[in-house]
């Protein structure tokens, strides 16, 4: 059985900081691009960041600077560390894997993804 299971999300004060863990089972981690999606309420999913099977990182404008991207083929995990925490980086926030040989299509596309995990929120708030 394909899962993959977000940690880490919770309340935090702007400028606080937060470390979001996502562990996969069920395929072959290492043939697949993993990426952090997130979707604010009300509004429609946001693609954060990426870390392809070649350990290749990318992120959207909106958090460079301030989130990384990291993965541990052999554990099969990939984190999303955060600093900086603004009140717009609120949403939840999904793990999301997709075939490498994907790579024509945009990280920003969501149908390009085959496993999506439950989510974990994240909440920026003074």
């Amino acid at each position: 059985e394909v899962q993959l299971v977000e940690s880490g999300g919770g309340l935090v004060q702007p400028g606080g900081s937060l470390r979001l863990s996502c562990a996969a089972s069920g395929f072959i981690f290492s043939n697949y691009d993993m990426s952090w999606v997130r979707q604010a309420p009300g509004k429609e999913l946001e693609w954060v960041s990426s870390s392809s099977s070649g350990l290749l990182t990318t992120y959207a404008d909106s958090v460079k600077g301030r989130f990384t991207i990291s993965r541990d083929n052999a554990k099969k995990l990939v984190y999303l560390a955060m600093n900086n925490l603004q009140p717009e980086d609120t949403a939840m926030y999904y793990c999301a894997a997709r075939l490498k040989t994907a790579y024509l299509s945009p990280w920003s596309q969501a149908g390009s993804y085959k496993f999506w995990g439950q989510g974990t929120q994240v909440t920026v708030s003074s």
